[in-house]
């Protein structure tokens, strides 16, 4: 029988940043564990996620997710083991995913938990390619960006979690040429072994010049991980009746100034552009389509995913700031 501790260590905001965040930013501290109420479970948290998607949570604006808050738990999703439970539904022992990362410990509704099974997959697969950042990458390039069989598909931070999977997926469903975007040249070697067609290192030149000549004949999709000078490169490159699916904008996160680009956004009129913006929660209701279709994707080596990974949850700020900055190939995952 697991012991049940009366206290957890947890990571809180400390301050709001300006611009990029740093280690001040986050305080790891002790905090009791509160008693379970009706229907809930105590997680013991093996893995977290951090996303770039976090970096908006830090600011106190309004957004389509709530912020953190100062001197509380930021939050995100965990993969942990059931070590206590008042839920009929989800027994001690099990393996969960939920939303309450950044701590050791979660008392968690049993309502916002998903069972899962690690003897299929790593639990942190179900942080990855099996969980969120792989449905964003499928819904994202299917319905958002409406892509079709032998679409040409242009990828921005295309070596992140999403945008390797995103060109994977076009790749398996029949694209006839898929680019992406990374910044160093071992994320553009590890793109070609992935399968892209082409793949460039934005710092080499401008992103306009690499693009076109990857892609002379243009582009039918943009999958935007980035914006700013991607975004404005991808819209000179866009056939007509192009796609731009919006996922982030990683580019402009940190900035502290708003950004000029793109400065071609007229060319959406003539070409007759659908810019369209997307949440991966808009479609929830297609997870058990892309569940079914990524197992055989995994299963025939279709699409293959990276990790890097960082231990303990001391360093899980750290590996955040880290992510911004590009660090990690593929999902980026903290060890608890």
């Amino acid at each position: 029988m697991t012991d049940i501790p009366l206290t957890t260590r947890e990571i809180h905001l400390a301050a709001r940043p300006d611009g990029w965040p740093t280690p001040e930013n986050f305080r790891l501290t002790d905090a009791p564990i509160p008693e379970l109420g009706a229907d809930q479970l105590l997680v013991a948290n093996h893995c977290m996620s951090v996303d770039p998607y976090m970096r908006g949570r830090m600011n106190d604006s309004d957004s389509y997710i709530g912020s953190f808050q100062i001197d509380e738990p930021l939050q995100g999703a965990a993969v942990g083991e059931v070590i206590a439970s008042t839920s009929s539904e989800i027994a001690v022992g099990a393996t969960v995913l939920h939303g309450l990362g950044w701590r050791e410990h979660a008392v968690v509704d049993a309502s916002s938990a998903k069972v899962v099974d690690p003897t299929l997959a790593s639990e942190s697969a179900y942080l990855g390619a099996l969980g969120m950042t792989g449905l964003t990458a499928y819904a994202g390039l299917t319905y958002a960006g409406k892509f079709k069989e032998g679409d040409v598909v242009f990828v921005s931070g295309a070596a992140g979690a999403v945008g390797s999977i995103v060109g994977q997926i076009a790749k398996a469903s029949g694209a006839s040429r898929v680019i992406g975007s990374a910044g160093s040249a071992e994320k553009v070697q590890r793109l070609t072994e992935l399968g892209f067609d082409a793949a460039f290192n934005y710092h080499d030149a401008p992103v306009s010049e690499q693009l076109h000549a990857a892609a002379p004949e243009g582009i039918d999709v943009y999958f935007d991980n980035v914006g700013g000078d991607h975004l404005e490169a991808a819209l000179t490159a866009l056939n007509t009746h192009g796609r731009v699916a919006m996922c982030g904008a990683i580019s402009q996160y940190n900035a502290t100034e708003p950004s000029c680009a793109p400065r071609n956004l007229a060319l959406a009129i003539g070409k007759l552009l659908t810019i369209r913006g997307f949440l991966v929660g808009e479609f929830s209701d297609k997870a058990d389509e892309f569940a079914a279709k990524m197992a055989g994707w995994l299963s025939d080596g279709s699409v293959t995913f990276d990790e890097t990974f960082r231990d303990g949850l001391e360093n899980a700020p750290q590996a955040f700031i880290d992510l911004l900055r590009g660090a990690n190939t593929g999902k980026m995952v903290v060890n608890l």
